[in-house]
């Protein structure tokens, strides 16, 4: 039997993400049995070594540091794992690739389309493993609609609505984190959900041929970290109209003022011959109309039926794939999947030049917003 590949990975940061892309790394072997790679999260790096001493203490990773150099130049590191905020993306990534690292990266790839392009361009010349960490592709009900997509299933695609709402901002006294910052994160939640969702309109419709976008701030004033009356800088909801270049129209809808609300990821695919419908709240279906199905006076066999998807995943051997699917689960399989690329030595997707595309969406958005909602071409 051929040996495992030993991956070492270098961690930047360690926010939720960072936390989630540990737990993903250290379960793998519990859900997907033999694996073509032994990997280890062999360093960690936040803003002080005092944080990265206490992580490394409680997650029982050998090495800590401030310094992300430190991980980057290091010989016996395969792969840095970029879970920092958005606007640090951009000049770590130039130094991994030109350290000729392989590299995952947390969305957005950075905070302007022109940083984007220059990624991947070297990306593209770097000769390693690159990847962008857009989860929601990884949930088995998604992985379903894009094998009904190119099928031929739902024929070609008419229009959609897609949306992703939170509320984590409908308290103007609730004290913004780095998301809400635009100096931190470049944007507002355009970047932060909506990049999720360009990403899935693209994976399961096609590209974006232009776009016209609204921004909305609902609550002017923010508290800052410290409890000061902060300006707020960053959209808390952006609507956006899209047309594919297969000239499908659609909508896409971004939100954090939306009370009521918790994870609220949700697309409707309507096609000529079938149309789909999922939520991240029901994470365990799809929902797939067939216009073959029999039509009687009385209804036929016609209508959406529910496929249950679950833990049905092609090679995670545990829990039992009837067990309910659940958010980390879509963490788990991108890292799975990632990691089998790096180990095979074959291209990975979602790559860099895929977070870049989804960047030149954003910008054109924010343009077209900048114009009053006018159409922007994507290029």
């Amino acid at each position: 039997m051929q040996a495992s590949r030993k991956l070492r990975i270098g961690l930047l940061g360690f926010g939720a993400m960072g936390r989630t892309h540990t737990w993903a790394v250290r379960n793998l072997p519990y859900f997907y049995g033999t694996l073509p790679f032994e990997a280890t999260t062999v360093g960690v790096c936040t803003t002080t070594a005092e944080g990265a001493a206490r992580i490394a203490n409680e997650f029982h990773i050998p090495l800590a540091t401030e310094s992300e150099d430190e991980l980057i130049y290091a010989p016996d590191i395969d792969v840095i794992d970029i879970c920092t905020p958005n606007i640090c993306h951009y000049e770590t990534l130039k130094k991994a690739l030109m350290a000729g690292k392989h590299v995952l990266c947390e969305k957005p790839i950075t905070v302007t389309a022109e940083q984007a392009r220059e990624i991947a361009e070297l990306e593209a010349s770097a000769g390693s493993v690159c990847g962008m960490v857009f989860n929601n592709r990884w949930l088995a009900p998604v992985m379903r609609a894009k094998q009904l997509v190119e099928e031929g299933r739902i024929g070609r695609v008419l229009h959609f609505h897609a949306s992703y709402l939170h509320n984590s901002c409908i308290d103007p006294n609730r004290r913004v984190g780095w998301k809400q910052d635009k100096t931190v994160c470049g944007g507002g939640v355009l970047f932060d959900l909506g990049s999720h969702v360009i990403d899935l309109i693209r994976f399961l419709c096609g590209d974006l041929q232009a776009v016209s976008g609204h921004s909305q701030i609902a609550y002017p004033t923010h508290l800052d970290a410290r409890g000061n009356e902060w300006v707020t800088n960053a959209d808390e909801a952006f609507y956006l109209h899209a047309l594919l270049q297969n000239q499908a129209h659609g909508t896409i809808e971004v939100s954090k003022i939306s009370l009521g609300t918790n994870d609220d990821l949700s697309f409707e695919i309507y096609g000529e011959r079938g149309s789909l419908k999922f939520s991240l709240m029901e994470p365990n279906w799809l929902y797939f109309y067939d216009s073959r199905d029999a039509l009687s006076p009385i209804g036929g066999d016609r209508g959406f039926k529910r496929i249950e998807c679950v833990g049905r995943y092609p090679e995670m051997v545990f829990p039992s794939p009837k067990a309910p699917a659940g958010w980390l689960y879509g963490h788990l399989e991108s890292m799975h999947a990632y990691l089998s690329a790096v180990a095979s030595e074959t291209p990975f997707k979602p790559s860099l030049a895929d977070g870049a595309y989804v960047q030149r969406v954003m910008d054109a958005a924010y343009r077209s917003d900048a114009l009053g909602g006018a159409s922007v071409e994507v290029n």
